[in-house]
């Protein structure tokens, strides 16, 4: 169980471990690697870097910024393997040349997410520090083909966010509470809080997140990076800790949008796991629409909150607009049709998927694992009092008394959700204004972290996707006193191409990426935002 990270509580959640390279002083560690996966793929090929070279480099960081320093608790644990991966990867470079834009690359993965390195797969918790698989899971076995190097596992929101109705977003029993890197006491948002920290502060080149239902987009908007939850369907989910299989799917979370094509299309592999197989939904190259035209003659729908909710958000949303608008996209207001019960299936169908997935994920786990049911998990946290210190564990209970997945109300529920979501809502709106996407605000500014009340949310657009199982794509597109927003862009089922390339050309005209500051607090640093006054 080395390399593990543990919380500031040390007594109480243990698990504290040291990573192999020692660390410097608080900002010791190399300057942040900015560069992008071509800058990277171009180095390496050239003999400039080495994969060897980022990996120590990347480990370095790590230590010196997720360890020490602003302590950001992003990364759960190292790979032990990664340099020996390195090293066999820079001699094939030599010999062979690259297998791909990825050769070398190293990857974090979301610690739900199964890899065959001698890394357990925790989902945070305690019960599973034991759950060591020795196997990949299909999108891991894509990167490992693609010659990526799994450079670690990122801390989350335990159980991806589907303990507690009042949970802290990014904390784990395991991996403590990860920050903001923006602002240390704003939360990174969840579930996959680890992977969007750690690509904000540099901590790697890019990672993998899992979302359900804005686990990918909220914690990428609040940390400033790109974000996309693809099709669902479009990456296998064989061998990830699941919430619900009619939601759940693994993505991209990246510094900008070619390079979460390019992930994409590593995750994705050979043989994409498309459902159906006929749909065509695979792209051997998503890259090929990056162009800075690529909004021009789209038309593009605009969604907007409430009048008087999150107001802050409209100034920064005009400003975004108007990159869209001169791109040479025309805009249409819309509004979201009226999906009355669309919020009481997605419940339903989340707690009843949840008890039965975990249920048969746990039944296959390694012979140590302490729990073989949700039954069990549930008495597991009520004997361990680090797993209960911050909040209670009311969504599992309320899931336990679910029941089966033949059930009638079950099933309506399932096909109310995808029908109000996908045809009655996404669909609808791209038909009846002749619409290529969609656009909106991905969320407000990250809150600060609340251990008490659990973590609020300032408001979304990710449920209409998330349950229609459509993609959805966030982009940096501004900031408010140092906290990053960004940009939705929605579109029909296997439209992960239209996205990336509307948010690509979006991207290089807004340039509204941030780099972290590892502000203490927004508050009494007034200062930092202030206009420059010039001497008299």
């Amino acid at each position: 169980m080395k390399r593990i990270f543990g919380t500031s509580l040390r007594g109480s959640l243990g698990m504290v471990a040291t990573l192999s390279i020692a660390a410097g002083a608080v900002h010791a560690a190399d300057e942040p690697d900015t560069r992008t996966l071509s800058e990277l793929r171009s180095d390496l090929d050239s003999r400039k870097t080495t994969s060897v070279e980022l990996v120590e480099a990347f480990t370095r960081r790590i230590e010196a910024i997720d360890r020490n320093g602003p302590q950001l608790r992003s990364v759960i644990a190292i790979n032990p393997d990664a340099l020996k991966q390195a090293r066999a990867l820079d001699k094939e470079l030599q010999t062979k040349g690259p297998r791909g834009p990825l050769h070398g690359i190293p990857v974090l993965l979301k610690d739900n997410i199964e890899s065959a390195d001698p890394m357990p797969t925790t989902a945070g918790s305690l019960a599973l520090i034991g759950n060591l698989t020795k196997r990949d899971a299909p999108i891991a076995a894509n990167l490992r083909a693609a010659g990526a190097v799994i450079l670690g596992k990122t801390n989350l929101s335990e159980w991806a966010n589907f303990r507690s109705s009042s949970s802290t977003s990014g904390w784990s029993a395991v991996g403590g509470l990860t920050k903001n890197p923006h602002v240390l006491d704003r939360t990174p948002c969840g579930s996959s809080a680890g992977s969007g920290a750690a690509i904000a502060a540099a901590l790697a080149p890019v990672a993998v997140g899992t979302e359900t239902d804005g686990s990918i987009i909220c914690p990428s908007a609040m940390n400033g990076i790109v974000g996309l939850k693809p099709t669902l369907g479009l990456l296998s989910g064989k061998h990830i800790i699941p919430i619900a299989h009619s939601q759940d799917t693994a993505g991209p979370m990246t510094t900008n949008v070619k390079d979460a094509a390019l992930l994409l299309a590593a995750l994705v592999g050979d043989a994409p796991a498309c459902d159906p197989p006929s749909a065509g939904c695979a792209k051997s190259d998503y890259t090929k629409g990056l162009v800075p035209t690529a909004l021009n003659g789209k038309r593009i729908g605009v969604l907007r909150f409430e009048p008087g909710r999150t107001s802050y958000v409209t100034p920064v949303y005009e400003r975004a607009l108007n990159h869209l608008k001169d791109g040479g996209a025309t805009l249409i207001e819309i509004k979201l049709p009226q999906l009355d019960g669309l919020g009481e299936a997605e419940t339903l169908v989340l707690h009843a998927e949840f008890k039965a997935d975990l249920n048969a994920y746990l039944t296959g786990s390694p012979a140590k694992i302490p729990v073989r049911s949700l039954e069990q998990l549930i008495e597991f946290n009520k004997r361990t009092p680090a797993e209960l210190a911050l909040f209670n564990q009311d969504t599992f209970e309320k899931a336990n008394g679910m029941p089966p997945l033949s059930d009638a109300k079950y099933l309506t529920a399932r096909a109310d959700g995808k029908r109000l979501a996908g045809v009655e809502g996404i669909l609808k709106m791209l038909a009846e204004h002749q619409l290529d996407l969609i656009v909106a605000p991905s969320t407000g500014v990250a809150p600060r972290v609340d251990t008490i009340n659990g973590t609020r949310s300032p408001g979304s657009f990710t449920s209409l996707p998330a349950v229609a199982g459509y993609p959805h794509l966030t982009v940096p597109m501004g900031e408010l006193k140092g906290l990053p927003l960004g940009m939705s862009f929605i579109g029909a089922p296997w439209s992960e191409d239209v996205l990336l390339a509307a948010g690509y050309a979006f991207e290089q005209r807004a340039k509204a990426r941030i780099t972290p500051k590892f502000l203490p607090s927004v508050e009494g640093q007034e200062r930092a935002f202030a206009p420059a006054v010039p001497s008299p």
